[in-house]
């Protein structure tokens, strides 16, 4: 599931996978070996990615990728 997660937060925020690897210190291929599901990002790494996408770590793990998919209004926003 963090590998969806990773991938639409990603292009949630309009980043490459290059721009997302310098952005935590990793390397492009180490995202795309995320998004593709053939490895894991460490606590720490995690840890970062939830900070720069601005979700916990709980919700980089276990969202529902249908939720994040749902496009984003920019300056538009819902209280209740």
């Amino acid at each position: 599931m963090i590998d969806r997660n990773i991938r639409l937060l990603r292009k949630r925020q309009e980043l490459s996978q290059e721009k997302l690897a310098e952005k935590i210190g990793v390397s492009r291929q180490t995202v795309a070996k995320w998004e593709a599901g053939s490895s894991l990002p460490d606590i720490l790494t995690c840890a970062k990615l939830a900070e720069l996408f601005d979700v916990s770590i709980e919700d980089l793990l276990n969202l529902d990728a249908d939720l994040l998919a749902l496009p984003q209004e920019k300056g538009k926003y819902i209280f209740g």
